[in-house]
């Protein structure tokens, strides 16, 4: 099949196809005799396992670890499962900031309870005084992952 039937077959936009192959997590398919890509049952088959990975908000590099290690068939799986259990330690940190954000933002809004002149703002204001403040959220870590 072509890379707009493998796009079509596994909901995968053409440029990440693209990009999956250069980055080495998906295999360079057979070029035909007019330099199209060539993909075979094998390619949908990688590219739906990386796609379920990236649904669980796996790295690429934690996806090419997997890739590696189903390879080797008869390899003992711990190894996946020190990846998993330290990606599961990685989403239960990310939830844990998320809950802060959110305790974080509640608290900003309730600073403005109903509509001001913008000048009196309680939500621009608490934004400004938390930006002057080197401790304050504004210099919190950016919850990465979280959209």
């Amino acid at each position: 099949m072509k890379i707009g039937a493998l796009s079509q077959a596994t909901g995968t936009p053409v440029e990440t196809i693209r990009y999956y192959e250069r980055e080495g997590l998906l295999q360079p398919p057979a070029r035909a005799d007019n330099n199209y890509r060539v993909y075979q049952p094998a390619h949908v088959d990688r590219l739906a396992f990386i796609r379920q990975c990236r649904n669980l908000d796996m790295t690429l590099d934690e996806v090419r670890a997997l890739i590696h290690l189903r390879e080797m068939p008869a390899q003992d799986c711990g190894e996946i499962n020190a990846l998993l259990d330290e990606h599961i330690g990685h989403v239960a940190r990310r939830i844990h900031e998320l809950r802060n954000l959110e305790r974080d933002l509640k608290a900003l809004r309730a600073r403005c309870a109903e509509p001001h002149a913008v000048s009196e703002c309680g939500i621009l204001d608490g934004l400004d005084r938390a930006a002057a403040t080197p401790s304050g959220p504004a210099k919190r870590r950016h919850v990465h992952g979280a959209h």
